[in-house]
């Protein structure tokens, strides 16, 4: 690696850009692989109805340009030089735009939406076999490619640019590089397609079958490309420099690099908008068990002509409760007052105030997509810091059915897990999440920029700045270990507890793993 010498020699590094479900962030990762200084702007998500999810693609665009060009500018005063762009992006938010103009026909439609959820439950008992022995994942709560057959099919300026050639679909991962690179590329990568419903794994191809059973014309599909094969170059209009856009990948794919999820049995948890728990399992998929929802198989890197596969699981709501609590409802001021309340109330067995935070649906351990969020247990003597206290248990027994339900579908315990993500800041909720998993949770250092330093690792290798992702992931400081202070069974007292709760909720037995 180059290092900084007092002979003025120039560091290098790759301009990293992490554009999430609420916020992007833009920065420079180092040839130590650390992350140079970051800069962010948030994003508005808007919520037109109970079950719709929906973004403007040009603020998308506009705050990806304002945080890379402060990024570059940074660089150039600190004496970096720019050798390529890597792109981590939200998955699955799908959007069409007109070719010519550049300018979005509609909103884009949010991966968190849900307003195909029941209509979609028509195509199960045909495809959800299927769709899981070839792409990973059943027919799901959210379809991309049906969104957009509909836009066409009920919008008349949609269908008047698919007629004239003009219409162009994507999902974000697209958009960004179809705008950095002036339009001169159309394409996606594996670790983008598979979250949007349309990857065949072990053929690395779009899944047209399917593609086509929902109405999508398959002129409009983006080309598949590795998540390191390169995407053209910057347009020197947008960042004021031209350089490759080395890499692409979806941001929890990102994460799991950068969390050193290489190989078979390493995981990972991201906190952010929703939670999300990955586990590398080599270059054979380890295929989803019927018996287990909500665990997908996924392309975890495409690396070369090497697909290295992963299994995910999530739950919608994670810093998305913590944000709705505190800005929405106003019960909060913050997260982290959130935390110093929930701080205040002792570890304790029997009754007490449970939140199931299912304000997007619950996925993991039972499917149950249209599920709405509860607060439950409430009497006269519930304060403020039990309904905190009940807040970040939710969460944390939440991802302990993702934890679970991963290591049962690898058949194997994980032999590490990481966690990272904005909301892994909340010490309170490490310590809980550490009880109720009883494993210890080493959460990197720097941890809410896994994303943005995972997709720049890939595009380094790439471009040589390291000899390989195990060289540079190593390489990076140890993070902080939470080690469970709950024996066994008053783990198991409390999980019992919140699957009788999820249960209840639910309306359906939930099963012990």
């Amino acid at each position: 690696m180059t290092q900084t010498s007092n002979e003025g020699v120039r560091r290098r590094g790759v301009l990293a850009i992490d554009e999430g479900t609420t916020g992007t962030r833009a920065g420079v990762v180092l040839d130590s692989g650390a992350a140079h200084e970051v800069f962010y702007r948030a994003i508005k998500v808007d919520h037109p109805d109970d079950l719709s999810v929906e973004q403007d693609p040009l603020e998308i665009w506009d705050a990806t340009l304002e945080v890379a060009r402060r990024a570059v500018r940074r660089a150039h005063e600190d004496g970096i030089t720019v050798t390529s762009v890597a792109l981590s992006t939200q998955r699955a938010t799908a959007m069409l735009w007109d070719r010519v103009t550049g300018l979005p026909l509609l909103p884009a439609v949010v991966w968190q939406d849900r307003r195909y959820a029941q209509e979609l439950t028509a195509y199960e008992e045909r495809w959800d076999a299927v769709l899981l022995a070839r792409q990973g994942r059943p027919v799901g709560a959210r379809a991309p490619f049906l969104w957009a057959a509909r836009q066409i099919a009920e919008h008349p300026e949609v269908a008047a640019a698919h007629r004239a050639g003009r219409l162009v679909f994507g999902t974000v991962d697209t958009w960004l590089i179809w705008r950095l690179t002036g339009g001169a590329v159309h394409a996606t990568t594996p670790t983008n397609a598979a979250s949007a419903g349309g990857y065949l794994l072990e053929r690395h191809a779009w899944d047209e079958e399917w593609i086509g059973a929902l109405g999508f014309p398959p002129e409009l599909l983006p080309e598949l490309r590795s998540d390191d094969a390169g995407f053209g170059t910057t347009d020197a209009d947008a960042l004021g420099l031209r350089v490759p856009v080395a890499a692409s990948m979806g941001d929890q794919h990102a994460a799991l690099v950068a969390l050193g999820g290489l190989a078979a049995g390493q995981g990972m948890c991201v906190y952010g908008t929703g939670a999300f728990v990955d586990a590398a399992t080599g270059t054979t998929p380890a295929l989803p068990r019927p018996d287990i929802a909500g665990v997908l198989a996924q392309p975890g890197r495409r690396q070369g002509e090497v697909s290295h596969y992963s299994l995910e699981a999530y739950t919608s709501t994670a810093g998305s409760a913590l944000r709705w609590l505190c800005d929405d409802l106003g019960l909060f001021a913050s997260p982290a007052e959130l935390g110093e309340e929930a701080g205040r109330v002792p570890t304790r067995p029997g009754r007490t105030p449970r939140f199931v935070p299912a304000l997007a649906g619950v996925r993991t351990p039972a499917w149950h997509p249209e599920a709405t969020a509860a607060l439950s247990g409430l009497t006269l003597a519930t304060t403020r810091a039990d309904i905190a206290r009940a807040v970040l248990d939710g969460i944390a027994h939440s991802v302990c059915d993702l934890i679970d339900g991963v290591a049962a579908t690898m058949g194997t315990p994980f032999t590490r897990l990481r966690v990272g993500g904005g909301v892994s800041s909340s010490e309170p909720l490490m310590r809980i999440q550490a009880d109720l998993t009883g494993l210890p949770l080493e959460r990197v250092a720097d941890s809410a920029t896994a994303s943005l330093r995972g997709t720049a690792y890939l595009a380094g290798v790439a471009q040589g700045l390291w000899g390989s992702l195990e060289e540079v992931v190593e390489a990076q400081p140890a993070g902080e270990v939470f080690e469970p202070a709950l024996g066994p069974s008053a783990r198991e007292a409390q999980r019992a507890a919140w699957r009788a709760t999820l249960a209840a909720h639910l309306g359906e037995p939930v099963p012990p793993r």
